[in-house]
């Protein structure tokens, strides 16, 4: 894999890789052009998740290869509602470029994603590489801890590149569609206090998510998975089963423990995260 850090399952999966590469294409185009497309599974029906990551890890390539740099990685379907709602019972991931990162305090346009939302999460930035032995239970939350420099709050921007509903059959998509379409992550943005990672119960971590001044989600971090750092605990296990590591310096978004909220044009959100600070975001 050219760029970066593959994040692909790699074990062959149900397509020909030439149907992964046009699968990446269409879906980069997608996000490109802010148009949404049919969903994946709607063509490849007999897609797995290993085919879906593959997807995944190629359009990963098309962006590092126009010179986006890799800087972390998103984990989602960490709370025990989404993972009933998406008939899964594991995490999923996805990928986060320097392209993808935007500051607090500013405002983005609406019309540059594709039916966007925002969650409240923490950001886990690591200060040396994270590495597990494949599927065993040698990594621990003290790990990642360990290996954490500091935690930040932080808000995923979700997109969704694929229809999560088909507007000619009312399809619903599935999780494959949306791990071939980066787990739908959009973007992340870092606000607020950092603190060390030892410095603050993290499972305690609360936030106040308000559109237009109107309280719309509030959420404990103990809404993901138990302890924020358990999702992290899975994916340096998923990357161990494949020879790889998290990285020095990469941020990781843990897990939303709020439901994603919608984006509309005009829309002003805060975040208030109590002792950890208070940060903004509008939408033109």
């Amino acid at each position: 894999m050219t760029g970066g850090d593959p994040i692909s399952e790699r074990a062959s999966g149900e397509i020909a890789e030439e149907l992964v590469q046009a699968e990446a294409a269409l879906l980069d185009e997608a996000d490109r052009s802010a148009t949404q497309v049919r969903q994946t599974t709607m063509i490849h029906p007999a897609m797995t998740l290993g085919d879906a990551y593959r997807v995944q890890a190629a359009w990963q390539d098309l962006r590092v290869d126009r010179g986006e740099v890799l800087v972390g990685h998103k984990i989602g379907l960490t709370s025990r509602a989404m993972q009933q709602a998406m008939r899964i019972d594991t995490p999923d991931s996805g990928f986060l470029t320097d392209a993808m990162v935007f500051a607090p305090d500013t405002e983005l346009r609406t019309d540059a994603f594709t039916d966007p939302k925002v969650e409240v999460e923490l950001a886990f930035v690591l200060g040396r590489d994270l590495t597990a032995e494949p599927a065993g239970p040698d990594l621990t939350i003290d790990d990642v801890l360990d290996a954490t420099e500091h935690v930040t709050p932080a808000v995923e921007l979700l997109a969704a590149r694929s229809h999560r509903i088909d507007p000619d059959t009312g399809r619903t998509r599935t999780v494959i569609d949306t791990v071939a379409d980066n787990a739908a992550d959009a973007g992340i943005i870092c606000g607020g206090e950092p603190v060390g990672p030892r410095d603050v119960d993290l499972r305690r971590v609360g936030a106040v998510l308000s559109r237009n001044g109107i309280v719309e989600e509030t959420g404990l971090a103990a809404g993901v998975l138990g302890h924020p750092a358990l999702g992290i605990v899975w994916l340096a296990r998923r990357y161990a089963e494949q020879g790889l590591s998290l990285r020095a310096g990469q941020t990781i978004l843990a897990g939303s423990f709020t439901r994603p909220v919608d984006v509309r044009p005009g829309d002003q959100f805060a975040f208030d995260y109590g002792p950890l600070g208070r940060f903004t975001l509008g939408f033109t």
